[in-house]
């Protein structure tokens, strides 16, 4: 059973906001939660969690934020929960976290274990009050499988009531059925003059759902009024035509009323400033120009936004994005709507907005008749897999279909691959296969052949990425025999091997070492392996490494526990600023401001060593934050290779026919304001495997931060000795 502190943490990291549940509430994954009209509690409406068995995350639930009340005792949850076939537990958790979000105190009823199916009962929860309390975070989980539903959920402050859930009253998009069945817009091609004008569409469209008053507050059904303007749209025979046709239709929204206190920019620590020149171009129509800039002028000054939310820690949510799951394809109307909602989340609300290298309009225009045109769900989902890859954001995939991405098919070689030296190598043996052979040809192909027509559906930050992903799918196709041709030795050799049923070798899960998560290499020298590195023994670690020269921090891999500030802060000698992330300004969207920075707080034991930190293409995500954290160690050494440029909280995506994408939602600098998004972290010192290494079992990455805390003086052997152990 999960660790009871883990089990609240690990809803946090990928939060959306839901339609049908009360303003603030966040659910994850998306579509799990839902209001139910007919199991009541006292009278009232209760909101239900369901999960499958093909469900991925470990735990689906709903969460909310509040901020810590002064001077108490106790924090208090109350809640009535009623279950259905729930084969794990459904519970309430409880957390307390400081202003730099750590978790000071959690309590939840997984030791209760409730599972099966129960009738209506009352449970409480509670954790004492803490002085440096920042935040207090609640909310209802399931584990496991079933049906379970929450009902007068309320937050109590030493006895006194501080909150309760209410119902909340249904939004126009709950109401609002026209579209239901199909968007009724129908074409098999367009024109040049109907493509710009649809682009143009998508960009006014996408304008107002964000900046006018009535769309902001949640007050249209945005998806399906985009239907109702489109037909005159394809119908106008020029760019005038479907200008005049845009300003009749904002005009039909109702007269702006004037703000009272009008929305500024705050002009201090802006990382980006919103792209809205356009909206006063004299390539528009007076009309529809004085419509845009009306709506832009009177935007909702305190920064409600219906459509995007943010969560605890910033980053963006798209909770009232509908799914549409059981759209029925070809839908050009749906198709549309697709694209115009990731282009338009993008353009507003993406933090690396700047560092995309797309000409982002140009884009728009591009994709409209690729994903419009799209005859079949596998000619939609490729679209939208070539369209999200232009972000070029490791975070940005179409997770939702990756088995259509090529190359395609049910089986694979069970053979693990990276790419070497430019070459795809083996690095594990197989049937027919050695490690460090380099595969050169599959199935009469030239691997970079496959690369160059593979590579536009593969969404990722930088080329190593790319590659990285790409090796591990590469010998995916129909099962049975399979043709390569390799070089292994210098010799050019024609094998014939077997693709296999199963779950494709996951080659680049890690390049850490095997063993024991802390061991000595020798009396000099420690290392720390974070793929299963545990928070709470992070003392532990520093205390057994403290007489050593150096402590080597393997992070070519994912942190399996949330250690920046537990083990970071044994690693400095004052308080050291390592990040600072930027925001979404909701009042201005497209505007971003940088926030406070992240900091290192000096704690015991203090490690006076040496600090070399190993990086590579694994490094992903919270793995590169982990990564700047360590390097602000005064005597700290990064060595590797450039990691995957992908940092920052993921912010979901739902799309049109149940699909599901992702991007970096917040923005991750080093404090000078250095992007990492892309670039990565970069190394103090590159190493790279080199394929020798790979046929050798050599680490020539480990063999380097050995050098580096033991000097140039040991020789060479030794080195190799060292590492060669631990590796064993």
């Amino acid at each position: 059973m999960p660790n009871k502190r883990l089990l609240a943490v690990s809803l946090l990291p990928a939060l959306a906001f839901a339609a049908d549940l009360p303003p603030g509430w966040s659910v994850n994954p998306s579509g799990c939660a839902s209001l139910d009209d007919a199991v009541l509690h006292a009278g009232q409406p209760s909101f239900r969690i369901e999960r499958q068995p093909f469900d991925r995350d470990e735990f689906s639930g709903i969460a909310r934020t509040f901020p810590a009340p002064p001077a108490v005792q106790k924090i208090e949850l109350r809640g009535w929960l009623r279950t259905e076939n729930v084969d794990g537990f459904a519970a309430l958790w409880l957390r307390e976290d400081s202003a730099a979000h750590q978790v000071l105190a959690i309590d939840s009823l997984q030791r209760r274990n409730i599972g099966g199916t129960r009738d209506w009962a009352e449970y409480t929860i509670s954790v004492p009050a803490k002085p440096d309390t920042g935040q207090i975070l609640l909310g209802f989980l399931i584990h496991g499988t079933g049906r379970a539903w929450v009902s007068d959920l309320r937050l109590f402050a030493d006895g006194q009531l501080i909150w309760e859930m209410q119902k909340s009253a249904k939004a126009p998009i709950e109401l609002d059925h026209e579209f239901d069945g199909g968007s009724k817009i129908a074409f098999t091609q367009l024109t040049n003059i109907q493509v710009q004008n649809l682009a143009l569409l998508g960009k006014v469209w996408g304008f107002l759902k964000y900046h006018h008053p009535l769309i902001a507050a949640g007050k249209r059904h945005w998806d399906y009024d985009l239907f109702r303007i489109m037909p005159a749209i394809l119908a106008a025979p020029d760019l005038a035509a479907a200008d005049a046709a845009l300003a009749k239709w904002i005009a039909g929204l109702g007269e702006i009323e004037e703000c009272r206190t009008c929305a500024t920019l705050k002009e201090t620590d802006i990382q980006l400033r919103s792209e809205i020149a356009w909206i006063g171009s004299a390539a528009l129509g007076p009309d529809l120009s004085r419509l845009l800039r009306a709506a832009y002028r009177n935007r909702p000054a305190d920064g409600s936004q219906f459509y995007v939310s943010q969560t605890p820690v910033k980053n963006p949510a798209f909770g009232h994005e509908l799914p549409y799951a059981n759209l029925r394809l070809p839908d050009p109307g749906f198709q549309l709507l697709a694209l115009y909602r990731f282009w338009n989340i993008i353009e507003y609300w993406y933090p690396y907005r700047n560092l995309i290298g797309e000409d982002w309009d140009g884009v728009l225009e591009e994709f409209i008749p690729k994903i419009a045109l799209a005859q079949t769900p596998g000619e939609y989902q490729l679209a939208l897999m070539a369209l999200i890859a232009r972000v070029h954001d490791t975070h940005a995939n179409l997770w939702s279909s990756l088995d259509v991405r090529p190359p395609v098919g049910a089986c694979h070689i069970p053979v693990a691959v990276r790419f070497v030296e430019g070459q795809a190598v083996a690095t594990s043996p197989a049937p027919g296969l050695d490690r460090g052979d380099i595969v050169e040809r599959l199935d009469g192909t030239p691997i970079p052949e496959l690369i160059r027509q593979w590579e536009p559906y593969y969404a990722a930050s930088n080329e190593p990425t790319i590659l990285r992903d790409i090796g591990r799918y590469v010998t995916r196709g129909e099962c049975g025999d399979t043709s390569l041709q390799i070089r292994r030795n210098g010799k050019t050799l024609d094998v014939t091997v077997q693709r296999v049923p199963g779950r494709i070798p996951d080659g680049f899960a890690t390049h850490d070492t095997p063993g024991d998560t802390f061991r000595l290499l020798s009396d000099d020298v420690a290392y720390l392996k974070l793929s299963s590195v545990k928070s709470a023994e992070c003392a532990s670690y520093i205390e057994r490494a403290a007489h050593t020269k150096g402590l080597i921090v393997d992070i070519r891999n994912y942190p399996s526990q949330f250690v920046v500030f537990t083990l970071g802060n044994l690693l400095v000698d004052r308080p050291t600023p390592f990040v600072i992330s930027t925001s979404a300004d909701l009042a201005n969207p497209g505007a971003f401001h940088f926030e406070t920075p992240d900091v290192l707080t000096p704690d015991r034991p203090h490690y006076a060593g040496k600090v070399v930190i190993l990086v590579d293409e694994i490094t992903q995500s919270q793995a590169e934050y982990t990564a700047m954290a360590f390097r602000s160690s005064p005597q700290a050494w990064v060595i590797g290779s450039t990691t995957a440029g992908a940092d920052g909280n993921v912010s979901p995506i739902p799309l049109p026919g149940g699909l599901r994408t992702m991007i970096s939602g917040l923005g991750i600098f080093y404090p000078d304001k250095r992007a990492t998004q892309r670039a990565g972290i970069v190394p103090d010192q590159e190493v790279k495997p080199t394929i020798a290494d790979i046929r050798e079992g050599r680490d020539e990455v480990l063999e380097a931060a050995i050098r580096r805390i033991l000097g140039p003086d040991v020789p060479q052997p030794e080195i190799e000795k060292l590492a060669r152990a631990g590796r064993n």
